[in-house]
C-alpha cells in the first residue's frame, strides 16, 4: 500500500544531508560545547557555524540567535521573559485568538501568576487579525504584542510588518511565532521590524528537540532557564550540538530551495483542492485563499467527524491531521476555526493537509482516488445527512 504523508505542519522527515551533518556529533565529535579543551571548542565551532547560517537566513547577526529545545520553549521564553523583565513598565500583553498553545498558555500563565491582563484580538473569516482592533487595544501599560507569522492549522499569513509598525510607534516589543514560516516564507527581522521570533528545526526537515529564539539587541528579557552561563547567560543548559548542527543544515537547504519548493507546493495543493472540489460537494476551504503558506490546505467536510476521516485515511496510507499536533488529544473543535467563525459542527469535520518537499503529483493523484470514496461512504453512514 502506498504511504502518503501530508502532515508536515506537525513534523517533517529529516533530510538525508541534515542527518549526515549531524552524525559525527553523536559519537566522534562528542565534546561539550561549553568545555575549553579542543573537543569542546570543535563542538562550539559547529554551533557557531549553525548560528551564523540561521542569523543570515533571517537578516540578523548570529549573536542575536539563542538556541532552545524548540518552538514551544521559544514561545514560553519570549512571553514569560518579556513579562518578568518589564514589570515596572506594565502588565498588559496583546495576542490573537488563533495563536499556538505555546503562546496562549504562556499568556494564561502570566495572567494567573503575575497578574497580567491579556487582550486577545479577533480574526476575520480568513484568520487575519483586525489591525484596527489591535491599534485600539494598545494601552500605556502594554509591554508586548505577540502575533504569529503564519498559522499552523490554516496557513494564513498575518500582516507582520504592519503589526510591527504599530508596536514600534507605541514603544512596545513585538514577538512573532514563525515556527511554520521559516523555510517557507522570506523572513527579514530587521526589515519587518521584529523584536523576538520563535523557530523550530523539525518543521523544516531538521531534527526534533532543536529550536531558536531571535532576540533583537536591546530587548529586555529575563531568562527562565537557570543553571549556567550558556548562550551568553540567556538560556542555561548544555547545548544540543547534533540538533543545532542539523538545524543549521536544514535552514541552509530550505533557504536555497525555497522559491522552487514553494512553486511546486502551490501546484500540488491547487491540484489537490481542484480534484476534491470536482468529486465532492459541501467541502470548504479554511484560511485565506491566497495569503497562506503554499503547502497548507485546511478543509471542512460537512456531515463527518474529523477523527473518523483521519482513521479511514490512515487505513489507506494517507497521513493528515485534524489540526495542531499539540491539541490532537482534545475532542474540542479547533480554537482557530472557531475564532474564524466556522460553525462547531463543521469545525469538527475539518482536516489539515500539509505537504512537504518530498511529495509528488502521484501522491496527490493517489489521495484523489482514495479520499472521495471514503468521504461518500462516511456521509452515507452519518445521521447528519
Amino acid at each position: 500500500m502506498r504511504q502518503v504523508y501530508l502532515d508536515h505542519n506537525a513534523t517533517t522527515p529529516v533530510r538525508k544531508e541534515v542527518l549526515e551533518a549531524m552524525m559525527p556529533y553523536f559519537a566522534e565529535e562528542y565534546g561539550n560545547a561549553s568545555s575549553v579543551h579542543s573537543m569542546g571548542q570543535s563542538a562550539m565551532k559547529a554551533v557557531e557555524s549553525a548560528r551564523e547560517v540561521i542569523g543570515e537566513a533571517i537578516g540578523t547577526e548570529a549573536v542575536d540567535i539563542v538556541f532552545t529545545s524548540g518552538g514551544t520553549e521559544s514561545g514560553n521564553f519570549a512571553i514569560k521573559g518579556i513579562a518578568m523583565a518589564n514589570l515596572d513598565k506594565g502588565r498588559h500583553i496583546i495576542t490573537s485568538e488563533i495563536e499556538h498553545l505555546a503562546v496562549l498558555d504562556s499568556c494564561r500563565f502570566i495572567e494567573e501568576e503575575l497578574g497580567f491582563e491579556v487582550t486577545r484580538i479577533p480574526v476575520d473569516k480568513y484568520g487575519v487579525i483586525d489591525l484596527d482592533r489591535l491599534k485600539d487595544s494598545v494601552r500605556k501599560d502594554t509591554v508586548l504584542i505577540s502575533i504569529m507569522f503564519a498559522n499552523n492549522e490554516v496557513g494564513t499569513i498575518q500582516p507582520v510588518k504592519e503589526i510591527a509598525n504599530i508596536a514600534k510607534k507605541n514603544g512596545i516589543y513585538f514577538h512573532t511565532d514563525a515556527v511554520q514560516a521559516l523555510g517557507k516564507e522570506l523572513i527579514d527581522v530587521e526589515e519587518l521590524g521584529i523584536d523576538l521570533c520563535s523557530f523550530s528545526a523539525h518543521k523544516l526537515n531538521g531534527p526534533k528537540g532543536a529550536g531558536a529564539l531571535f532576540i533583537k539587541k536591546g530587548v529586555k528579557l529575563t531568562p527562565f532557564h537557570n543553571g549556567g552561563h550558556h548562550e551568553r547567560k540567556r538560556r542555561a543548559g548544555t547545548l544540543n550540538v547534533p540538533g543545532i548542527v542539523g538545524f543549521g543544515r536544514a535552514v541552509e537547504a530550505a533557504q536555497k530551495e525555497m522559491p522552487e519548493v514553494n512553486k511546486r507546493m502551490k501546484k500540488l495543493t491547487e491540484r489537490f483542492l481542484d480534484g476534491l472540489n470536482k468529486e465532492l460537494d459541501e467541502i470548504y476551504l479554511n484560511g485565506h485563499p491566497e495569503k497562506r503558506l503554499s503547502n497548507t490546505i485546511n478543509i471542512s467536510f460537512k456531515y463527518i467527524e474529523g477523527e473518523s476521516l483521519i482513521l479511514n485515511f490512515d487505513l489507506k496510507g494517507i497521513s493528515a491531521s485534524t489540526g495542531s499536533a499539540c491539541t490532537s488529544g482534545s475532542l474540542d473543535p479547533s480554537h482557530v476555526l472557531i475564532a474564524m467563525g466556522v460553525e462547531p459542527a463543521l469545525a469538527q469535520g475539518s482536516i489539515r493537509f500539509s505537504f512537504g518537499y518530498e511529495n509528488t503529483e502521484e501522491d496527490v493523484d493517489y489521495c484523489l482516488a482514495e479520499i472521495p470514496p471514503i468521504v461518500k461512504r462516511l456521509r452515507e453512514m452519518s445521521p447528519l445527512c
